[in-house]
């Protein structure tokens, strides 16, 4: 799909570019640059780190090697509160390797100015997430991860943690990406159940979900999709003790080395192992219409020993065609089982979508204008495997 123009005209000034509420679509993403709100300091930021609803944040020149990970508070800084847990510092310029299960703080290279009433809100960008990388972003003076405060001029810091793989890392690799909002603009059941009778959000088989069959409850849930015939694939259990991953490398690695596959059980069910990361495709294609972006939930803790998702912003144009061309785009899934093996069945409930409204329509949607990865993906193996096998 090609990214679809809309208008060119960019807001100059302040007050422009934060009079509505909502996510700043891409344009407006470009003039918070230009005047300042986002920087790079003697480097720039480039147009291609322009997604339509994010902005991707980059690795600085060094990272240090944590004793183990923590939250600054109110009275404190980030460099000040690892003063006392950080026992290496790491030079990334030539490129350097993480281990697994080690936690590591990597200053980065954009740094936000936002006005007051301008908040922020950071994510792992997909194929970090699709890697088992586990990444969120700290600020000073600030108890909550990857929550930006409105007004906040300071540093950006990327905690990275990778839980199955060893990955290389090198200045200038993007792991997280940034929205930046004005005002709430999250749209509540009642408006996502009308959204979807207009403009289908889910489809099935090609064809909207029948209205009735969405389940909304702070969200819209999206389902896992395991059933077929046994011997097929429904998706990937990942090795560990496999080489490092080289993250500054697309399409060079042989997904066997890394990944074994998943084939249902009877009754279209598999059962995973605990604190074993898994990659599964969503039943539905979801659809994110131009005028909103949407976020992927953690499950609810409370219906299973289950965590779903480290990546969660979805933008504006996925699974979506105005020609209908794209009917959705299945979600890809990282699900982990906590403590205990744990089953799941095919069409439950496993994630849900937070949907909220752009302030503008993005003058570029998410396809291949963007050189997006993931638009009507079959396979949700990140883009470093090359041949990435479709799902029977």
């Amino acid at each position: 799909m090609n990214a679809t123009p809309v208008s060119q005209s960019r807001p100059h000034g302040e007050q422009e570019i934060a009079a509505t509420a909502g996510v700043l679509p891409a344009q407006r993403l470009r003039a918070a640059i230009e005047d300042g709100w986002i920087t790079a300091g003697q480097w720039r930021v480039p147009d291609e780190s322009v997604q339509p609803a994010s902005v991707d944040l980059r690795l600085g020149e060094h990272a240090w090697a944590l004793r183990c990970s923590f939250l600054p508070d109110s009275d404190s800084t980030v460099e000040q509160k690892i003063e006392d847990i950080a026992f290496e510092r790491i030079d990334l310029r030539d490129g350097a390797t993480f281990e697994r299960d080690r936690p590591y703080l990597v200053p980065l290279i954009e740094e936000l100015r936002l006005p007051e009433g301008v908040r922020a809100k950071a994510n792992p960008k997909s194929s970090t997430g699709r890697l088992d990388v586990f990444t969120r972003v700290l600020t000073d003076r600030n108890h909550r991860f990857d929550e930006i405060a409105a007004g906040y001029r300071g540093r950006l810091y990327l905690e990275v943690v990778p839980r199955t793989f060893a990955i290389r890392v090198r200045t200038g690799l993007a792991l997280n990406q940034v929205r930046v909002s004005v005002g709430d603009a999250r749209l509540h059941d009642g408006e996502l159940t009308a959204l979807h009778a207009s403009t289908p959000l889910l489809f099935r088989g090609g064809e909207p979900v029948p209205a009735h069959e969405i389940s909304v409850a702070d969200g819209l849930f999206v389902s896992l999709a395991v059933a077929d015939s046994r011997e097929s694939v429904v998706g990937y259990r990942a090795k560990k003790n496999s080489l490092p991953i080289d993250l500054t490398t697309a399409g060079g690695l042989r997904w066997e080395d890394y990944w074994e596959t998943v084939h249902p059980e009877r009754g279209g069910r598999i059962v995973l192992e605990p604190e074993v990361f898994y990659l599964l495709l969503s039943a539905e294609g979801v659809s994110i219409p131009p005028q909103y972006a949407a976020e992927m939930l953690a499950y609810d803790p409370t219906a299973g020993e289950l965590r779903t998702h480290y990546a969660g912003f979805f933008d504006p144009g996925f699974g979506y065609a105005r020609d209908r061309s794209v009917r959705g785009s299945r979600a890809a899934l990282e699900v982990r089982a906590r403590d205990v093996s744990f089953m799941v069945e095919d069409g439950q409930p496993v994630c849900k979508l937070a949907f909220e409204r752009m302030a503008a329509e993005p003058n570029v949607l998410y396809g291949a204008e963007v050189g997006s990865n993931y638009q009507g993906q079959v396979s949700m193996l990140s883009k470093h495997f090359r041949e990435r096998p479709a799902l029977a």
